[in-house]
């Protein structure tokens, strides 16, 4: 199953002397991707999952003599260990955390290389006393998004580079790759990018068994839930998580704690959504009040929509008659894709800049996303149904802004209209595939 992370985990190999360190939420890849791209590469690598390890996890709580402590890894490796070469690959350090004050030290022992991944560490190295800067390199990693789900499931690299090369020229797609690839987010609007569900649908193509693997995904989650939290804010964590869809399904979908009780405000709530942020499980939108760069400098923690971390979790809490009716794929039929259209969006965008932004104000109206590209300030709005050009938002901010670029993503082909650039919903995280070139700072 290729990932685009893949390069990443490469480019560390060829390059870096530092510890790598893979976060991200519970069955996106991450050890699956470490263990095959180690073993592409040839490099010989012990793995200790240290919830089930428990000898190496007390070995390293134990000692802080870093030979020790790489003596006991390859004591209690099953492989061969060369020195300089081969990998110590630490998982699940969620258990202990603290290891990541302890890799300096075994980075400049020199002995072993090492890779350390886990879940919820967003949340756990918070209470890290002190992160080795300059000896660890840190990258979180996503649910497949829709380019890697569209080559997992069969779309040809042809297909996909035909799709890049007519952004990039801003004509329309072929109708036939057009519709293929349209159909294809249908399907990740169903099945989303979580490695196992994808498998269930390559092997088997059954929508009650997805939803099961969806099901079984989300138990996991919340077991997580209940065991990292502390005791007082284990039910407020699972309850804002649970209340996600239904905040979605509103009208403005801006989440409103009042909804959870009445008596409750934000500040009460706090903590339990930034563990579910953190966490990695949930995407927050927070609104600015200004649509200028840096987005973050007028930003509301207050007020923010909140998304889940792959939207084929958030279809998996619809019906089967919904299901059903977005494979029928009928733009004729109303049916409310708004949130699942915005979730996919919301996805598509943190994967590529860790930080998601909407505008809303007086006199002007909502615009669902503004994000930050190598064009400047980007408006990006969603459209779900046929009325893909009637959005009175944005052109209010149009109005009394100007943008170097501004899209409209919907279900139609590419076309340019008044400043306006129309494209493929399919096609979102192309509008981020222009890197910001580096500067170079002159000597002093």
């Amino acid at each position: 199953m290729y990932r685009e992370f893949e390069e990443t985990i490469q480019k560390w190999l060829q390059f870096s002397k530092k510890a790598l360190l893979v976060y991200g939420a519970r069955q996106v890849g991450k050890t699956y991707l470490i263990r095959e791209m180690l073993r592409r590469n040839g490099i010989s690598f012990c793995e200790f999952n240290l919830i089930e390890r428990t000898d190496v996890l007390e070995a390293i709580r134990n000692s802080d003599d870093s030979k020790e402590i790489s003596e006991k890894f390859a004591l209690y490796s099953n492989d061969k260990l060369t020195e300089s070469e081969s990998v110590v690959f630490l998982d699940e350090i969620q258990k202990y955390p603290e290891i990541i004050t302890k890799i300096k030290f075994l980075v400049d022992e020199g002995k072993y290389r090492y890779i350390l991944s886990g879940s919820n560490l967003g949340v756990e190295l918070k209470g890290i006393k002190s992160i080795p800067v300059g000896y660890i390199e840190t990258y979180q990693m996503f649910p497949l998004n829709f380019r890697e789900f569209a080559i997992a499931t069969g779309i040809s690299n042809r297909m996909l580079e035909h799709a890049k090369n007519c952004f990039k020229e801003l004509v329309p797609l072929d109708d036939l790759v057009h519709e293929k690839l349209k159909k294809a987010f249908y399907y990740y609007l169903i099945v989303g990018g979580m490695p196992s569900v994808i498998n269930v649908y390559n092997e088997t193509h059954s929508l009650d068994l997805i939803e099961k693997e969806q099901k079984n995904i989300v138990e996991q989650y919340k077991a997580d839930f209940t065991r990292y939290e502390k005791e007082d804010r284990k039910l407020k964590v699972v309850s804002v998580y649970e209340n996600i869809p239904a905040q979605l399904n509103k009208q403005n979908r801006k989440f409103t704690f009042s909804l959870l009780n009445k008596e409750l405000k934000f500040d009460r709530y706090e903590e339990s959504f930034l563990w579910l942020k953190d966490a990695a499980v949930a995407i927050p939108s927070y609104i600015v009040s200004e649509p200028s760069a840096p987005l973050i400098a007028s930003k509301e923690t207050n007020v923010f929509k909140l998304f889940l971390s792959d939207v084929g979790l958030l279809t998996s809490c619809y019906s089967i008659s919904v299901k059903k009716e977005l494979l029928e794929m009928n733009p004729e039929k109303e049916l409310n894709n708004g949130a699942l259209f915005e979730n996919f969006v919301a996805q598509e965008i943190y994967s590529q800049t860790q930080s998601s932004y909407y505008y809303k104000k007086n006199g002007i109206g909502e615009v669902d996303f503004i994000a930050e590209t190598a064009d400047g300030v980007t408006p990006i709005e969603v459209k779900s149904g046929k009325d893909y050009k009637k959005h009175a938002a944005l052109n209010h901010l149009l109005e009394k802004y100007k943008f170097n670029k501004t899209y409209v993503v919907s279900l139609n082909n590419i076309e340019s209209n008044n400043n306006i650039t129309y494209i493929p919903i399919y096609l979102t995280s192309m509008i981020f595939d222009n890197k910001i070139e580096d500067v170079l700072l002159p000597a002093l």
